[in-house]
């Protein structure tokens, strides 16, 4: 079980106007009349904000829920904070060790064992290895996908792979947690177990992000909840009400997008 490890001055997690700026310029096949015609007038790149002004913070020992539609700049936001990708704007500071799927996922080799890569998770997130030696039955046990541990990664399924990766992210007892939809993976019994363990984390003082679909953990699990739009803040507080502005916000687009549909079909486009 986590314990409640070392105590932070300050927040887990201070974000101040994050913002993260994509180049989505589209390539296409060049010919030399092509580039010699960009040489003359070259066209700026096509830029996307996928994060804009972006601030909040977590306290350590707070559970943030961060839900939205898809491509509202969530797993970017993830992104930022496990460090992978730098902002283009703004600044984060997190206190403590971060643990995420997002960089075990990177770190795991297909070709190397379940148990193989516990250790090497430990090595990637710079634990020493008679430490994980000494995680690893917990760590077997609670990931729980039988004799596969023993078996390449490549043969895992992706709810098998995501079941190591949280219960290695969960063991290693981080000071901050990101997580990915990893709730929604596996069976009911997996669900449970998942719950409580971040229960443990958050009343050993953790500071958690959890991105996800699913309502029912936002308001059952999360102390607090921020709703992102188009990479824009538009809510943020109490889960229950953060819930009700998505559902009234997706409800909205739904019908807008049924309405515009219709303008189409009878104007014999569809």
């Amino acid at each position: 079980m986590p314990s409640a490890g070392t105590r932070f001055e300050g927040p887990a997690i201070d974000a101040h106007r994050l913002g993260v700026e994509y180049n989505l310029r589209l390539t296409r096949k060049t010919t030399i009349r092509h580039s010699f015609y960009n040489l003359l007038q070259p066209r700026p790149p096509t830029r996307f904000w996928a994060l804009r002004d972006v601030t909040f913070r977590v306290d350590h020992g707070e559970s943030l829920a961060v839900i939205g539609p898809n491509g509202a700049g969530k797993t970017t936001l993830l992104l930022v904070l496990a460090g992978i990708i730098q902002p283009s704007k703004g600044h984060v500071e997190i206190r403590g060790k971060v643990s995420s799927l997002l960089t075990l996922g990177a770190g795991f080799d297909t070709e190397l064992s379940g148990v193989d890569n516990i250790v090497l998770a430990g090595a990637f997130m710079g634990i020493d290895s008679r430490e994980m030696e000494r995680r690893l039955p917990e760590i077997i046990a609670f990931a729980d996908i039988g004799p596969f541990i023993d078996a390449p990664l490549k043969t895992y399924s992706s709810g098998m792979r995501a079941r190591l990766g949280f219960s290695i992210a969960t063991a290693v007892d981080p000071d901050v947690l990101l997580v990915d939809e990893v709730l929604a993976t596996g069976d009911q019994a997996f669900r449970e177990k998942s719950r409580q363990r971040i229960e443990q984390l958050i009343r050993a003082a953790k500071g958690i992000v959890l991105v996800t679909h699913d309502m029912n953990w936002v308001t059952t699990f999360c102390n607090r909840a921020l709703l992102l739009e188009e990479g824009h803040v538009v809510a943020e507080g109490d889960p229950a009400d953060v819930v009700t502005i998505y559902q009234e916000h997706s409800e909205r687009a739904r019908l807008e997008k049924e309405a515009e549909a219709l303008r189409l079909r009878l104007q014999g486009v569809l």
